[in-house]
């Protein structure tokens, strides 16, 4: 801390007092005077007490404030950036003036202040102020990316995800950093997936139509382990309208509900009981219109008799460890008769374009009946398979 003081007071008027004698024209008639007196007001005093300790959180305003009299200005600077003035608002009183802006890591800023007392007497006192330098920070990214969905908008079962790009330990601090608001209201709930995924979703599906704001006001905040919050983050979503799928592996029929209503039917194939796909509700993360298909990607290469790499068309990923609805040729004969794929969802060619024209990032597809474990939770997106009154209990502190 650098504290320095300048005063400009006018100089002390000394007062000399005059006496003087007179002869009285009468016996015993006297006369006293007694001086005047001037006093000087003292100099007002200026304080920052964030210059009077350790490095501060960016968080923390710099506060200046003024004793036995009023600041007059005050500027605070940050050297690195050019200097660049910090934002600030000053009492009505003029006793105090406080930062408006954000700070940054590991920064010193320079505050110059200006005070004058009740006899207009100035002060000038300068001081520096350094912020906190964290061991590492981290960044809360918010999926879908919203330029992805900006024109298309969301499906009814995308829950809001912020990903971390650290873990989190201090979960519960973060989470009460976590918002979200939904046009019409739908209450809903956070839940962790794993140490860096936050999701939050509504006890339903998201009615149709409903604008979501997300934010995640985490700059300045521990996140455990010597991780700080780099960066505040928000997004705003537009929930489609609803497209749920219900593939039932018994029938070997996915059945498509467009707003509740039933659009279409069409044969179809899930895994077979040596690869049996998941059950219950997945939700569509990612659209593409030719992936390579490689078994090596899960441990089954070259030479083992179920290895497959091949070219597959019009594929919607509903989960992270390879189930998708695709494209299938292959197994038209199968499809409506038997489970032949390895965990997929398999469909003719016309049968897939409708599906790939019609569904996007956030719809639903249904599995049942096919004899697979449940989709886990982790599994992009397994958020459906909990149950509400677990899932709305929270995990952040278990």
């Amino acid at each position: 801390m650098v504290v320095t003081l300048r005063t400009r007071t006018a100089g002390i008027v000394a007062v000399v007092a005059l006496t003087f004698l007179a002869t009285a024209c009468t016996i015993g008639d006297t006369g006293t005077s007694e001086p005047p007196t001037t006093t000087q007001a003292a100099a007002a005093s200026i304080a920052v007490p964030a210059a009077a300790g350790a490095p501060i959180n960016p968080t923390t305003p710099i506060v200046v404030t003024a004793t036995g009299g009023r600041l007059t200005t005050v500027t605070v600077t940050n050297p690195a950036d050019a200097g660049a003035p910090v934002a600030g608002a000053l009492a009505p009183d003029g006793t105090s003036w406080t930062s408006t802006a954000p700070l940054g890591y590991g920064s010193t800023y320079a505050v110059v202040a200006d005070a004058a007392n009740p006899d207009g007497a100035p002060v000038e006192q300068t001081f520096t102020v350094t912020t906190m330098t964290p061991d590492s920070t981290a960044y809360a990214n918010v999926v879908p990316a919203p330029e992805v969905v900006a024109d298309t908008g969301i499906g009814v079962g995308q829950p809001m995800v912020f990903q971390f790009t650290a873990p989190v330990a201090n979960k519960a601090a973060v989470q009460e950093r976590l918002h979200v608001t939904t046009t019409p209201p739908q209450p809903g709930a956070w839940y962790w997936t794993d140490d860096q995924n936050a999701h939050y979703r509504a006890a339903n599906y998201w009615a149709p139509g409903t604008k979501i704001h997300i934010e995640a006001d985490v700059f300045g905040v521990d996140l455990g382990d010597g991780v700080f919050g780099a960066e505040n983050n928000a997004a705003d979503y537009t929930v489609h309208d609803s497209w749920v799928a219900k593939a039932d592996g018994a029938s070997e029929v996915l059945t498509v509900f467009h707003n509740g209503v039933q659009e279409t039917s069409m044969p179809m194939s899930l895994g077979s009981p040596d690869h049996p796909s998941h059950e219950g509700p997945h939700v569509v993360s990612d659209r593409q219109q030719s992936i390579i298909m490689d078994s090596c990607t899960y441990g089954v290469c070259a030479g083992d008799p179920d290895y497959y790499r091949e070219k597959v068309d019009l594929n919607l990923r509903i989960s992270n460890d390879g189930e998708f609805v695709h494209s299938a040729p292959w197994s038209v004969g199968d499809q409506g008769n038997s489970n032949v794929s390895h965990g997929c969802v398999n469909l003719a060619p016309a049968n897939a374009q409708w599906m790939f024209d019609h569904f996007g990032i956030g719809d639903v597809v249904e599995i049942t009946n096919s004899g697979g474990p449940i989709l886990p939770v982790w599994d992009t997106y397994g958020d459906w398979e909990v149950p509400w009154a677990e899932w709305q209990a929270g995990n952040a502190t278990g």
